[in-house]
């Protein structure tokens, strides 16, 4: 007797829909829309920082249109601090610094909390500093 291989099933157990479902409620964004623009702004600039392994594993757990939109974007030549995504962010959407810090907060948090956590260990080790915070964690460094 051979035994039974359980089925296939794809790590991603979140729908896109419901990814934005998340952003609206925890962003408090009035529509379905806004949060989506939220989700698309971020993302896209986020596939444009994050390169290699991390970027395949990141797109693999994320939805498949989130995940789309992750990696359509090209590689960035020059990599962004934090708060330098926040502010590039900012400039391409025309949002305020304070604006875009919530957005990219909010779509980042509910990415963490759909993607195991030693992931977002790896992905928060490949960027530069001032991300962790983006993504609902607290930043450590070593003192000097």
């Amino acid at each position: 007797m051979t035994p039974q291989q359980e089925p296939f099933r794809s790590p991603v157990s979140t729908t896109y829909e419901q990814m934005l479902e998340r952003v609206r409620y925890e962003g408090a964004y009035p529509t379905r829309a806004r949060a989506e623009q939220a989700v698309r702004a971020v993302l896209a600039l986020l596939g444009g920082q994050l390169t290699g392994d991390e970027r395949v594993a990141l797109a693999a757990e994320l939805p498949r249109e989130a995940a789309d939109i992750l990696t359509s974007q090209t590689p960035a030549t020059r990599p962004l601090t934090g708060w330098g995504f926040v502010e590039d962010l900012s400039s391409r959407t025309g949002g305020t610094p304070a604006t875009t810090r919530w957005d990219t907060g909010t779509v980042l948090r509910i990415v963490a909390q759909l993607i195991d956590e030693k992931l977002l260990d790896r992905i928060l080790d490949r960027l530069p500093t001032g991300y962790a915070l983006l993504f609902g964690r607290a930043e450590l460094t070593q003192a000097a």
